[in-house]
C-alpha cells in the first residue's frame, strides 16, 4: 500500500485560440493508504483532470503528486485506473483483455493463464472468459475492465464514474463486489462519482470540489461502520446526515436522501 499526497496542485490548459483554461487551483489533499476517498462535484470542476494527474497521464502546471513519498512524474503499474468507458479491445475476448497488461510485463503463458483465471473468479466471470465485449452487458464489461486493472496488482485504484452508465440493480451489485475486493486486497481507492448516495455509501471521506477553477471546498468524514451492507445502508443513523452535508456543500436542495441505492429492507 502507498499514500498519495497532493501539494499545491494547479493545472492550466491553453487552447489553440490562445485562451487559457484554469482547470485546477491549489489542490491539497492526502489519501491515506488503505482508505477509500470519493470525489464529488459539478461537471467541469476538474475531477477527471485531477485523476489523470494522479495516475501520471497528465502533468500539473504547478505543484506535485507524491506516491509513497516519491514524486510521481509518469504512469506507474502501482496505480490502476478504471474509467466510465470500459475501453476494452473489441477484437480480444475477456481473457485476452485481462491478460494484456500481463503480456506487457512479459509474464509466462502459464503464469498469465493462472492469473487470468484468478481474476475471472474474483469478478464472478468464470464462465465468460471466451466472450467478446460486444457479447457482454455493460456490467460485465466493467468487471473485465476492473479485472484488467487489478492484473498489475496495484496498490492504488483510481475509478472515474465506473458505474455511472449502469442500471440501478447492476450498479448495486458492482458496488458491493468492489467493496469486497477493496477490503480483501487492502487497496487505496480514489473514486469519482456524481452520485452523492454512492459517495457516502462507499467512502471513508468525501471530497467536495467547486468549479471555475476546480478546488476543494469541503472534506466530509464518513463514520458509517464497516463492513457495510449497501442494501440497508440508508437505515444507518448517520447516512442521511452525511448525504445532507454533501448536498449542502454543493448547494443542492435535498428532498430524498436516496441516490442510486436500493431501498432499505
Amino acid at each position: 500500500m502507498a499514500e498519495i499526497k497532493i501539494r499545491s496542485l494547479s493545472k492550466h490548459f491553453k487552447k489553440a485560440s490562445g485562451f487559457s483554461v484554469h482547470a485546477l487551483q491549489d489542490v491539497n489533499m492526502t489519501v491515506r493508504e488503505g482508505s477509500f476517498v470519493a470525489i464529488v462535484g459539478r461537471s467541469g470542476c476538474g475531477k477527471t483532470t485531477l485523476m489523470d494527474i494522479i495516475c501520471g497521464i497528465q502533468r500539473p502546471s504547478e505543484g506535485e503528486v507524491l506516491f509513497d513519498d516519491q514524486p510521481l512524474d509518469s504512469a506507474t503499474a502501482q496505480i490502476g485506473y478504471v474509467t466510465q468507458r470500459d475501453t476494452l479491445l473489441p477484437w480480444r475476448n475477456a481473457r485476452k483483455n485481462i491478460a494484456l497488461p500481463l503480456e506487457v510485463q512479459h509474464m509466462s503463458r502459464a503464469a498469465r493463464e493462472q492469473k487470468v483465471d484468478e481474476l475471472l473468479e474474483l469478478t464472478n466471470l468464470e464462465n465468460f472468459g471466451s466472450h467478446y465485449p460486444a457479447e457482454l452487458s455493460g456490467g460485465m464489461r466493467q468487471r473485465i475492465a476492473l479485472a484488467r486493472s487489478l492484473a498489475y496488482e496495484p496498490a492504488t485504484l483510481l475509478m472515474d464514474e465506473p458505474f455511472g452508465a449502469l442500471d440501478a440493480i447492476t450498479r448495486l451489485e458492482l458496488q458491493t463486489e468492489f467493496l469486497k475486493i477493496w477490503d480483501s486486497r487492502q487497496l487505496t481507492a480514489v473514486f469519482v462519482t456524481h452520485d452523492l448516495g454512492e459517495a457516502v455509501a462507499l467512502a471513508d471521506e468525501v471530497i467536495v470540489m467547486s468549479p471555475n477553477p476546480g478546488r476543494i471546498s469541503e472534506r466530509i468524514t464518513i463514520d458509517i461502520p464497516r463492513p457495510r451492507d449497501l442494501r440497508t445502508i440508508q437505515a444507518e443513523p448517520s447516512y442521511g446526515e452525511h448525504f445532507r452535508q454533501t448536498a449542502e456543500a454543493l448547494s443542492i436542495a435535498v428532498h430524498e436522501p436516496a441516490v442510486g441505492l436500493a431501498e432499505p429492507a
